[in-house]
């Protein structure tokens, strides 16, 4: 029997090829990433005692590099098993949980049919390009030579020209024994019944050809060239072989420039044909664009088949933020571990297309080195423009929160993002004075009876009080956390961690509301400026944003607490070395303050309970919680002495 493509693709889609093969084999932990679908075994073809067969989740295709044996699904059963194609189908649809689909007549002469249709798509592919080389099509040449497109590129993308002709395209097809049904079918000509001859949609346009997943022409985009046309970009209509929903421009494509050598990449969303094209051009393979429309659902679905975070990179104007939100809000009840979606902003009014062109790779890596997470974007939206200068107001905010992140489904995902707006709504609204001194988050609500209650409430206010104390949590008056202080300001002098911690500096939480705002500034002109960056360029551009006093504040701050690894003077090795350490305390820092908190959130809620069992085990936790302060203030000095030892560090009097 005969089977669908969409039939074998959905099945496949919904079982996981390493579960097919692992019943088979035993995975190498070693050389295993679960977590990115890539697997690796000793070859069930052939005896070998090092595993060299890998098997990929997301491709859905097993390769050994021993034997070169490879497939899919169906043939690792064909091949091991013997099994015949029709008999691994079945095995693989019992696993999907999918019926097989019974002998139809009327579905199988439907196939037959889009194959032709498809078959009509290349015809006219062909005719396009054929037309861009002619007389003809010289305006549309100039233009794509203006745009920087090479002749490769246009050769790999199948770049093409649709004539300034209401019937070129209907002729040549006609001509090659196309009946009109089948053109009419493929949506290449305009026809109803209120227009007597049909006539060719896209005309006077260059042509931009869509692939299916298994890389064959399905749609067209074209381009108008005339400045009065209607449209200036016009896409195929919905067709028995396109759905404009549920496709991606250049995904085959884009999902082998993902995988690379070692499957490690991620996909890039942008919003058209050209960003797509120019950022292959720049060597950026792994791009993809929806066609003409925002994100939808099936789209998001295509791009999670492809990898767990992609990137989407919106233009950082209005519009651009615009639709950033509403992507932020349609992927947001979808997400699940290892599934979720990233923000790229663009700097304001360029898009890809322009960054590259004009400025090279470099800038359009950096804007996507520093892509948001899907929580900061939420979060961004909800605060951004708005005054939360009364209780009301910020009543409100917390609402809207928990209204949005209720629609998550993954219920554990839920829960961690609910906790994340807690954290922030806590870091938000705290008052200066308690922001500075640590304060507690819940410890002032009363229990309702229990003989623990009053012990409970003393200790953890003991705790808070021990907290707020530390030298690794307070600020001079006015002034950040020292420890805070000390890794933005390393930064600031030391620009070069960028390219060398990125990844570190980049995701860094302060509690200080000013530099949560100076280190918002900070990455975004370290995106903007890129390779160039330097301090002077950086500092200038601070305090032209209004950083001038916070930046003289810090510096004082770290060189009367002499810690001069933080300071201009330190040497860069010096200066690295100084920042790792503080960034391992503050991350330990922070995670005490979280522990702490919803210690006493429980604590506060089992003492209102009367909880007489869980009370003592929440103090326990607790004083375990000051332990480990106390251990952690131990190791200030190590770090506070840390920029005199190697001698490449000067003094406060330049020593």
């Amino acid at each position: 029997m005969r089977f669908s493509n969409a039939f074998l693709d959905e099945i496949r889609d919904r079982v996981s090829i390493s579960d097919v093969i692992g019943k088979r084999v035993t995975w190498d932990r070693r050389k295993t990433n679960v977590s990115r679908g890539d697997y690796w075994a000793c070859c069930p073809f052939h005896g070998e005692k090092s595993p060299s067969f890998h098997c990929e989740d997301r491709k859905g295709r097993y390769h050994c590099f021993g034997c070169g044996v490879s497939g899919d699904h169906f043939r690792f059963l064909t091949d091991l098993d013997g099994l015949s194609f029709p008999e691994a189908v079945q095995q693989i649809a019992d696993l999907a949980g999918v019926a097989m689909p019974q002998p139809d007549r009327e579905a199988e002469q439907r196939e037959k049919e889009r194959t032709g249709l498809v078959e009509v798509m290349e015809m006219a592919a062909r005719f396009f390009e054929d037309q861009l080389q002619t007389p003809a099509g010289a305006k549309a040449r100039a233009y794509l030579r203006d745009r920087g497109l090479t002749g490769r590129t246009i050769e790999t993308f199948r770049l093409g020209y649709a004539p300034e002709s209401r019937n070129a395209l209907k002729e040549f097809l006609a001509g090659k024994g196309v009946p009109k049904e089948s053109i009419e079918a493929c949506g290449l000509v305009v026809h109803g019944p209120d227009r007597p001859v049909s006539y060719d949609r896209f005309r006077d346009r260059i042509m931009f050809p869509i692939l299916s997943v298994r890389e064959k022409v399905i749609a067209f985009g074209g381009r108008a060239m005339s400045p009065d046309a209607q449209a200036k970009y016009l896409n195929s209509n919905e067709t028995e072989l396109f759905h404009k929903g549920s496709v991606l421009y250049n995904h085959a494509r884009a999902r082998k420039g993902a995988q690379g050598v070692d499957g490690a990449g991620t996909i890039i969303a942008v919003e058209g044909y050209m960003d797509v094209i120019a950022l292959y051009q720049a060597g950026i393979e792994n791009a993809v664009a929806p066609l003409g429309t925002a994100l939808t659902e099936n789209q998001l679905d295509l791009l999670w088949k492809m990898t767990p975070e992609p990137v989407l990179c919106f233009d950082g104007d209005g519009a651009g933020i615009r639709a950033a939100n509403r992507a932020a809000e349609l992927a947001l009840p979808f997400i699940k571990p290892e599934r979720t979606i990233r923000f790229a902003l663009l700097p304001d009014g360029k898009d890809p297309d322009d960054l590259v062109r004009n400025e090279g790779r470099a800038p359009f890596d950096k804007v996507m080195a520093a892509a948001r997470p899907l929580a900061e974007m939420i979060w961004n939206r909800e605060v951004q423009g708005a005054s939360f200068d009364t209780p009301e107001s910020r009543a409100a905010l917390e609402a809207r929160l928990r209204q949005v992140t209720a629609a998550i489904v993954d219920e554990d995902v839920r829960r961690h993002y609910q906790q994340n707006m807690r954290d922030r709504l806590n870091a938000f609204f705290r008052p200066a004075q308690q922001r500075q001194g640590g304060g507690t988050f819940s410890g002032n609500r009363q229990g309702r009876g229990g003989r623990n209650a009053p012990q409970g409430n003393a200790v953890s206010s003991g705790i808070s009080d021990r907290l707020a104390r530390s030298s690794l949590v307070r600020g001079a008056e006015g002034l950040p956390p020292l420890r805070e202080s000390v890794l933005a300001l390393t930064v600031v002098n030391h620009p070069g961690l960028f390219f060398s911690d990125y990844d570190e500096i980049a995701i860094i939480e302060y509690e200080h509301r000013d530099l949560q705002r100076l280190w918002s500034s900070l990455l975004g002109i370290a995106g903007s400026v890129g390779a160039r960056l330097a301090r002077d360029r950086l500092i200038e551009e601070l305090e032209t944003a209004g950083f001038d006093g916070l930046l003289k504040g810090l510096d004082q701050q770290v060189r009367n607490s002499r810690l001069w690894t933080a300071t201009a003077e330190a040497a860069p090795e010096d200066a690295r070395e100084g920042f790792l350490q503080a960034l391992a305390l503050h991350k330990r820092t922070r995670a005490l303050l979280w522990q702490r908190r919803e210690l006493e959130r429980e604590l506060a809620v089992s003492t209102e309970e009367g909880d007489g069992e869980r009370v003592p085990q929440i103090l326990r936790a607790l004083q375990e919680v000051q332990m480990e302060t106390m251990r952690m203030e131990n190791q200030e000095a190590i770090i506070e002495g840390f920029g005199v030892l190697s001698g490449r560090v000067k003094g406060p009097a330049g020593k």
